[in-house]
């Protein structure tokens, strides 16, 4: 009972909170966010009624099972995105533009974290510095795909922006593993090689190839199904299958391997959508079915923010500094990569904007850092923790902002439909 009770409480806190946040002009995204913080543990959470609100964090961490469903359904979304048919038109540049994008992200935090640890010693520990390196990497595909949906925004750049979200996952697993690494190394003394370089390539591509095997066989089991409903349950019970093998690990000559869920997801989405004839209605229908989760989703995301690190001076700091150099980063690193390809004016001002929302992958990174160097680590847990909570609720305004701007979001089709609604009603 008090689990479907504190269900009904996120929707609800979510729904309502969209109506106050849709006069204010603001993503649904942030409305959803605001409407987890305000029902978390340091809102209506410490009444200590439970179900009613969160009452602490592990309360929420209990209901991890849906954020892990509504990534791999965003995971699934987004391989719709990788048609060859829109591949052929921006596939190269949006790989060029999101290696220069991630790695300038990356390179600069790097040299500014390391630049820290000379000025502080070791309060700014160095393998600190070169973690929170690799998490600068990542970008959270979720509020950006949920923008997009939203004001259903269109052109050059949206096309080329849900690829490059999507391989930015890719690319931060790669140096993430690295850059964590050579962080123990430096811990230890010694570096293994195997462990540094073999294993997140070994993750990267036995992810692709899981997905793209259960893409085929979706594809396959699709054909014994006609109706749009039977159909619509086999791909959902596809995405569910890919999310739980993703959880596996497994041993390949002593190095333990594990998939990346997004990845996994992504690479089934992808498959599927080549392959199978009526590939396009199914995401439809499957976007539909999804929107209550997104909700949870982001509502759950909200009331697990941490604000408890605003309490260290030192972190709300260093996490000024990192969300700063983070983000100009990926700016240049977008600007430079775009004009390098001869993209759009528009992609080359307006695409390292939408690159900024952090928030699944940074914070899962951010806890396999705390689990394999400690006290190092949880410093880089805490201050990312600290930018998550910012780019959370500044990245979806500023997705928006740069999308209004490139024109792509019109206000044209809302007008439209309340022209249409006050037809309706004369009519009647």
């Amino acid at each position: 009972m008090e689990q479907l009770f504190a269900l009904s409480v996120c929707l609800l806190a979510g729904l309502f909170m969209s109506r106050i946040i849709k006069r204010l002009k603001l993503p649904a995204v942030t409305a959803y966010l605001i409407g987890g913080i305000l029902i978390g543990p340091y809102c209506l959470g410490r009444l200590g009624i439970r179900g009613l609100g969160f009452v602490s964090h592990e309360n929420v961490v209990e209901y991890k099972l849906i954020s892990e469903v509504a990534l791999g359904f965003i995971a699934f979304s987004i391989g719709n995105e990788f048609r060859l048919s829109q591949l052929k038109k921006t596939g190269r540049q949006a790989t060029v533009v999101a290696f220069f994008e991630a790695l300038a992200a990356t390179f600069l935090v790097t040299i500014v974290m390391i630049a820290l640890h000379m000025i502080l010693g070791d309060k700014f520990p160095l393998p600190s510095a070169l973690l929170l390196g690799a998490i600068a990497t990542a970008t959270a595909p979720a509020a950006t795909l949920m923008v997009v949906r939203q004001y259903k925004a269109k052109g050059s750049l949206t096309d080329i922006l849900l690829p490059i979200v999507a391989l930015d996952d890719a690319i931060a697993l790669a140096v993430f593993a690295i850059f964590s690494g050579i962080a123990g190394a430096i811990n230890l003394g010694h570096l293994d090689i195997a462990s540094v370089l073999l294993a997140p390539l070994l993750e990267i591509v036995l992810s692709l190839l899981l997905g793209a095997a259960l893409g085929a066989a979706l594809t396959f089991c699709e054909k014994f199904f006609f109706s749009n409903s039977k159909r619509l349950s086999i791909c959902l019970t596809f995405v569910l299958f890919a999310s739980g093998l993703a959880m596996t690990e497994i041993q390949i000559g002593g190095l333990a391997v594990g998939f990346s869920s997004l990845l996994v997801c992504m690479m089934l989405g992808t498959v599927f959508c080549n392959t199978c004839k009526f590939s396009e209605e199914m995401m439809s229908k499957t976007d539909q079915w999804t929107a209550p989760i997104f909700i949870l989703f982001f509502v759950l995301s909200g009331a697990e923010l941490e604000f408890s690190v605003f309490a260290d001076i030192a972190i709300v700091g260093a996490g000024v500094v990192y969300i700063l150099t983070r983000s100009l980063g990926k700016y240049i690193g977008a600007s430079v990569g775009s004009r390098l390809m001869k993209c759009d004016d528009k992609i080359v001002k307006y695409l390292g904007i939408t690159l900024l929302p952090q928030a699944g992958v940074a914070l899962g990174m951010s806890l396999a850092a705390t689990e394999s160097m400690g006290e190092q680590g949880l410093l880089v847990r805490n201050i990312t923790l600290f930018a998550v909570l910012i780019y959370e609720l500044v990245g979806p305004m500023l997705t928006k902002i740069a999308l209004t701007k490139a024109g792509e979001i019109s206000a044209k089709p809302e007008v439209v439909k309340r022209v249409n609604t006050g037809r309706e009603r004369h009519e009647r």
